[in-house]
């Protein structure tokens, strides 16, 4: 049974939960299952064998990790169209905010200033419909402009925590929403996540881009996870004035990082003012503006990566 305890950033108080004892473990219920979750024997001697962390225990189907090398390309939202996207579907889904420095999801979605409820059991994440719950750091700190200052064990056990510690139910599709590059989020979630069905990367067209994900890819298959695609974001721009699409940051280089992969291209989404303005409002772009070119482009690629994941 987890209990609660302090945690100071830069002097200012926040409340998490550390597992002093042993979780209570949930059992798999998925008939499909493939003997390495994280309630599964075989998950803890594979892990054991490998020399790695045991599994979490969380009950999901699939974990999809959204990554990046390089930051500002859109890669939270990517993950927010995604959740919903699933979500749509009568998926039960979880997303999950793993870049405790800059914690963006809580203000894409509007819920900034919601506070999860600390049961007795487990932390309860914030539930943004009936089959879509969010977990963050963002929710946590006293307000947005406070820092989080940790180094990478703090990192790890945060997420340990935010896996185990949290009332993620029964979910078909965890994303996770990754900070930029290759550091110690990224090979943690990976080490320790059951059932990671593989990673999205998501770049921007422009050559320095494409190279840090190329970066990212190869990152990702050195862990033995596979990469399901990448997301060519601001892939051109729809003008607001004529409606026809401009080059702007150039086009393409999501589509030949692809190619020189070897891994499905899922598409690419267009630079448009609402979508800016979608995030900054706290609404998914995905939810607005399904008939526009941009939401055709959106709805194109969560169906191309849905479809890779379910087949």
């Amino acid at each position: 049974m987890g209990k609660y305890f302090h945690t100071l950033i830069n002097g200012d108080v926040i409340y998490t939960m550390t597992s002093n004892d042993q979780t209570k473990e949930r059992a798999c219920d998925d008939t499909t299952c493939t003997e390495d979750c994280a309630t599964c024997p075989s998950a803890h001697k594979q892990s054991a064998l490998k020399g790695l962390p045991p599994k979490a225990m969380i009950v999901v189907r699939h974990v999809i990790l959204v990554l990046s090398g390089k930051g500002g390309v859109g890669k939270s939202t990517v993950s927010v169209n995604l959740a919903f996207a699933l979500a749509n579907r009568g998926m039960n889904v979880g997303l999950l905010d793993l870049d405790f420095h800059g914690p963006n999801i809580p203000k894409m979605l509007g819920i900034e200033k919601q506070r999860p409820a600390l049961l007795s059991h487990a932390i309860e994440p914030i539930h943004v419909t009936k089959n879509l719950a969010v977990m963050s750091m963002g929710f946590l700190l006293p307000d947005t402009s406070t820092p989080v200052v940790w180094r990478g064990p703090m990192k790890m056990g945060a997420i340990r925590q935010f896996l185990t510690d949290v009332n993620w139910g029964s979910l078909d599709y965890l994303v996770v929403d990754l900070p930029p590059g290759t550091g110690d989020e990224a090979l943690t979630i990976a080490q320790i996540a059951p059932n990671v069905k593989g990673a999205v990367i998501v770049t921007t067209p422009q050559e320095v881009a494409v190279m840090d994900a190329i970066k990212a890819a190869k990152f990702i298959e050195q862990l033995d996870i596979p990469v399901l695609g990448v997301v060519e974001n601001m892939s051109g721009m729809i003008c607001p004035h004529c409606h026809e699409e401009i080059d702007l940051f150039s086009k393409g280089g999501g589509k030949k990082a692809a190619e020189d992969l070897g891994v499905q291209y899922l598409g690419g989404i267009p630079l448009d003012p609402e979508m800016v303005k979608a995030g900054d409002e706290g609404k998914p772009f995905i939810l607005q503006h399904k008939d526009s070119p941009t939401g055709k482009a959106v709805d194109a690629v969560m169906e191309n990566l849905i479809h890779l994941v379910e087949s």
